[in-house]
């Protein structure tokens, strides 16, 4: 035994220090650090990305060894309370009124307050944690994101942190459920298998869904599913499992149009009625007379009051308040209402001009959709970055793991009460991400020229 541990230390020497070093950086990361802390939160992540990047160098082959180091790295947070976020605060509110039979999308916390004898254990650390902001709206989490809170809550028995810990268990399953699915639909598209690690070994993951509790990993574990099913001809199950994706964050909804194409007339309308008819079934269960003005009222203000790390938004804003004397609070409304149109045209136009048939193309579709989505919006929060890695892992573009990467920069406006941002800062960011992207765009159209001239 000793002599096989000796031999498996030569061979792997360097990847083990890697990931010993990635493990006491995670550790001060969880157990460790103020969002307040800026430079010490930016070079943390800034080291541990570097590690994450030569540990895929090393050891890309080695799927054991990486696996292991991802589910090790994860449960680091495993105790640890979310340091860079409060959302979790109202994660745990909404799942103590399900289990008590409170629907979460007719009642403001706000409001429930100051009820005596609210049946929500530590209902005034909640409310206290979740902010002013999230207390005084209605509930904007989909259907399956509310259950995942519900269960958190069952089996933690009233305790803040274990339902912490139940909730980082079901992101972190999902990760794995990823990583299954996920190399089989890289297979499929004769890519690399390792290009899924970029995805599970990626600081920007670790650090905002296990550690900071956003179930996005959870909407990309059922989407990738999904996208792996219609590659296997099971489309009809490939619909419920889409809607799955939706009712966990909506953001997959951006992409239906395009499955017009793929499947033809006949078969994506039955693929949409299994889609549209499993989201309504999900959504029976809380539905009343105010649920559909308190919910879409709620995911109306991402599009017209938010602003945070935004790139072209911010631009406009510039130029509108210096030239123009716009009023930010007025511009923000119009300038949500008409970047909601134009995602919408030019999703209807890349359904129409590409040739989605073909799964790769279909997946490309998807990933200039949403970098589209993400470049004009007003509010593009770290952890949003994460759907464009995912579909980036499936495509020839690898902007995504720039950005992920560039976005710690963004992080600034943790540091201070008032989340007032650096405007520097965030042009730092996005000259690497815009300028990365170019280097991509135009080094591959000298390859397809290039092809082209044989």
């Amino acid at each position: 035994m000793p002599v096989q541990i000796t031999k498996f230390w030569k061979l792997h020497k360097i990847p083990i220090l890697l990931v010993l070093a990635s493990i006491l950086f995670y550790s001060s990361f969880a157990y460790d650090l103020s969002r307040q802390d800026f430079p010490k939160l930016l070079g943390l992540f800034i080291a541990i990305f570097f590690l994450h990047y030569k540990l895929i160098q090393f050891q890309k082959w080695n799927f054991k060894f990486l696996m292991v180091s991802g589910i090790l790295f994860r449960l680091i947070f495993l105790m640890a309370e979310p340091n860079l976020s409060q959302d979790f605060y109202r994660f745990i509110w909404d799942g103590e009124l399900i289990k008590n039979g409170i629907n979460p999308y007719l009642y403001p916390p706000n409001q429930l307050i100051e009820q005596e004898n609210l049946p929500i254990a530590n209902a005034h650390e909640l409310f206290a944690g979740m902010g002013d902001l999230s207390a005084k709206h209605f509930s904007n989490y989909p259907p399956i994101n509310q259950l995942l809170f519900s269960i958190a809550t069952i089996g933690s028995g009233g305790s803040i942190l274990g339902s912490i810990i139940i909730m980082r268990l079901i992101i972190m399953l999902a990760d794995i459920g990823l990583i299954y699915f996920g190399r089989k639909l890289l297979r499929h598209l004769n890519r690399s298998t390792h290009m899924v690690f970029w995805y599970f070994l990626n600081p920007l993951v670790i650090i905002e869904l296990t550690g900071n509790l956003h179930f996005e990993g959870v909407m990309l574990f059922f989407f990738v599913w999904s996208l792996y099913l219609i590659t296997a001809k099971k489309w009809t199950w490939a619909a419920p499992i889409y809607s799955l994706s939706i009712m966990v964050k909506l953001v997959p909804i951006l992409f239906l149009p395009l499955f017009l194409k793929h499947f033809g007339f006949k078969k994506s309308l039955m693929f949409y009625f299994l889609v549209g008819g499993t989201c309504l079934l999900m959504l029976l269960p809380f539905y009343s007379p105010a649920f559909i003005n308190n919910y879409s009222e709620t995911v109306g203000l991402w599009f017209s009051n938010f602003e945070f790390n935004a790139s072209i938004y911010n631009l406009v804003k510039q130029i509108g308040v210096t030239f123009f004397d716009a009023k930010p609070w007025e511009l923000v409304k119009i300038y949500g209402k008409l970047i909601a149109i134009s995602v919408i045209i030019a999703t209807l136009a890349i359904t129409f001009i590409r040739k989605n048939q073909n799964l790769s193309i279909l997946i490309t579709s998807m990933f200039i959709i949403l970098s589209g989505y993400y470049f004009l919006s007003s509010t593009v929060h770290p952890w949003y970055i994460v759907f464009l890695l995912v579909l980036g892992i499936f495509t020839r573009y690898q902007y995504a793991v720039v950005w992920s990467i560039a976005v710690v920069l963004s992080y600034y406006a943790y540091a201070n009460a008032d989340y007032d941002e650096n405007l520097w800062l965030l042009t730092i960011e996005y000259l690497l991400v815009f300028g990365f992207l170019i280097y991509e765009i135009l080094d591959k159209a000298e390859k397809k020229l290039h092809f082209f001239k044989k």
